[in-house]
């Protein structure tokens, strides 16, 4: 049954839409931590070593967290697979090239494809910069993120980096919280007249919300 689920379109997509929509709850919350920056470095490494106790005593220490991490890197697979497999099938399907009409899909949904590829290598940079310290510019601080989130952001292709990756993801999210809505039943002539805006709103909200960070470091209101 589930293997019939996998191999029909419906299923892939259904499969996009629930890991999607599990991607949109944690940059929610993601974005909602970052802001704790503008409390000062008291605070925001506080909130880093509280994530690492979620939990406690009946998990140990960082369990939650790599759980929550487990959860997150399944549902990155299984919306990357689906997406690739997706687009296989659609280029499958019409093996001919045609031209679309330029007034017949969005900006953001002409560049879903690369905008997912650019989200992609972001979030492998982004761990390796923030999470492992490999490719951090200076001197990386376990359990100092405050520190580490200046020093990223005190470099001119840090802020170029996360900026060009947070606009990606806006464009990201206003096509695909759309489409999530629709695959899974919620869309009807009535409510997809809330369900546009609704989705531009929260594409805003994210967008903004992610780069006002990296630009309060860069005119001095963060350091």
């Amino acid at each position: 049954m589930m293997r019939v689920l996998w191999d029909s379109t419906i299923g892939k997509k259904t499969v996009m839409a629930v890991s999607g929509l599990m991607m949109l709850a944690f940059l929610v919350a993601h974005m909602v931590g970052n802001l704790k920056i503008f409390f000062g470095p008291g605070e925001f490494n506080h909130y880093a070593r509280w994530l690492r106790t979620i939990g406690e005593p009946v998990m140990h220490y960082e369990w939650t967290l790599w759980v929550l991490r487990a959860g997150l890197v399944l549902a990155v697979v299984a919306h990357a697979v689906s997406a690739y497999q997706l687009s296989r099938r659609d280029i499958k399907a019409r093996p001919t090239q045609y031209v679309h009409k330029k007034a017949a899909a969005s900006f953001a949904t002409r560049t879903m494809r690369w905008g997912g590829v650019i989200l992609g290598l972001f979030i492998v940079w982004h761990i390796l910069d923030l999470t492992t310290g490999t490719v951090h510019p200076d001197g990386y601080q376990h359990l100092h993120p405050y520190q580490n989130v200046i020093d990223t952001f005190s470099t001119w292709y840090g802020n170029v980096i996360y900026i060009i990756a947070m606009l990606a993801l806006g464009l990201h999210v206003r096509h695909g919280l759309w489409a999530a809505a629709q695959t899974l039943g919620a869309g009807t002539a009535t409510r997809n007249r809330v369900l546009k805006p609704l989705a531009n709103g929260v594409a805003l909200v994210l967008t903004a919300g992610f780069v006002i960070v990296p630009v309060a470091v860069m005119t001095g209101v963060v350091s």
